[in-house]
């Protein structure tokens, strides 16, 4: 199959769909592997990194679409690639519709097959190709968190952590999933005082045994949320509903009672926030301001990281990827987890969840597939 790997072009978006080491993987099974020029530059990856691997190089982005079958990409496809995406492709990356019906409507109306890495799910409930993402993004959190907390950055002027005879700062995590998890292991590493919200109690009881006596675990009921987010210094919302919109945890109103310059990092922005004053942002602008409380809220966290992000990304992704190239859909029929990812296929919705958040109806996967 022919494989094409585009340039990153999201608001500094430095990853890259495929590494050298995952093109080599493609190109010994015998497929043929297109990048555009440049693709890689944000890992440290030039294009004679690639063309010894076995890629071919491409000039542009246009060439690669138009070459190739399967676009192996990490963000959502941009405008302008959403308009070379042909019934003929199959598109490999996260996509994150549920909050984005104009992306939706270009997949629809490109007719292509359109895979989420966000939905790919084993059998246990696990989310494979989230996970890496997700496990960046919660620990990047806190790295923000503590710079956000400083008052030359805006913040109140707290050291994360405290110093002996003051206290540290405050957070709340709102959810127990992995980027809650690494959330939580970092901010009580870092000396911080750790609240965690979540719906499962078995959840938490796993990270009270992970960190005893580290962290104060709430289940997740209105009256925990209000109480835990008046005191807190930091949230950091990592809630997630797999294919869904983000619920709304944290209200306006809510923030009338958090500290003066207390801050939000809202990790489950990618599926429209937790809170309902989050907005998405980029790096080149990551915060703003809702009553005092500062929002950051960017939706490609792990491209500030990118070699970290693309190599954690790809080692998930591969052996997925490769079986898309040896066999095409014709690998959705055999893998479940692979056939819980496709998100939309010629012109129609084929994940429940997507096409509620959307509003919209959708088809049973296996009838999509004509199986």
């Amino acid at each position: 199959m022919k494989v094409g790997v585009p340039k990153e072009i999201k608001t500094h978006e430095y990853r890259v769909g495929l590494t050298p080491e995952s093109v080599r993987e493609y190109t010994a099974r015998g497929h043929e592997v297109l990048v555009e020029s440049q693709a890689g530059a944000g890992i440290g990856a030039g294009d004679d990194a690639y063309r010894n691997a076995g890629a071919t190089i491409l000039a542009d982005a246009r060439a690669v679409f138009d070459a190739a079958e399967l676009i192996v990409k990490v963000k959502e496809p941009q405008p302008a690639e959403i308009a070379m995406l042909r019934p003929r492709h199959v598109l490999f990356t996260y996509l994150h519709l549920a909050p984005d019906p104009k992306q939706a409507k270009g997949l629809l109306e490109a007719g292509c097959a359109a895979i989420a890495y966000e939905t790919v799910v084993e059998p246990d409930g696990s989310l494979p190709l989230l996970a890496p993402m997700s496990e960046v993004a919660g620990r990047l959190a806190i790295t923000i968190a503590g710079w956000l907390l400083m008052r030359n950055a805006g913040g109140p002027g707290l050291l994360l952590g405290g110093v002996t005879g003051v206290a540290p700062a405050r957070v709340l995590v709102l959810g127990a999933g992995v980027a809650g998890v690494q959330a939580t292991r970092m901010a009580a590493g870092a000396g911080a005082e750790v609240s965690v919200v979540n719906r499962s109690l078995a959840r938490l009881r796993t990270l009270e045994a992970q960190l005893p006596g580290r962290i104060r675990t709430r289940p997740s009921t209105h009256a925990a949320i209000e109480e835990e987010i008046a005191s807190a210094d930091v949230v950091v919302g990592a809630v997630l509903v797999a294919g869904a919109s983000t619920p709304k945890l944290v209200t306006r109103a809510m923030l009338g009672t958090m500290k003066p310059r207390a801050v939000i990092i809202d990790v489950s922005i990618d599926q429209g926030g937790c809170c309902e004053t989050s907005r998405p942002t980029t790096h080149a602008e990551p915060t703003y301001e809702v009553d005092g409380i500062v929002h950051y809220c960017v939706a490609n966290m792990p491209g500030a990281v990118p070699r970290t992000s693309s190599h954690a990304l790809n080692l998930a992704t591969l052996p997925y990827g490769l079986a898309l190239a040896d066999r095409g859909l014709d690998a959705l029929r055999s893998d479940a987890a692979l056939r819980a990812g496709l998100n939309v296929l010629a012109g129609r919705i084929t994940h429940p969840a997507v096409a509620q958040a959307l509003g919209l109806g959708y088809v049973d996967v296996a009838q999509a597939l004509g199986a």
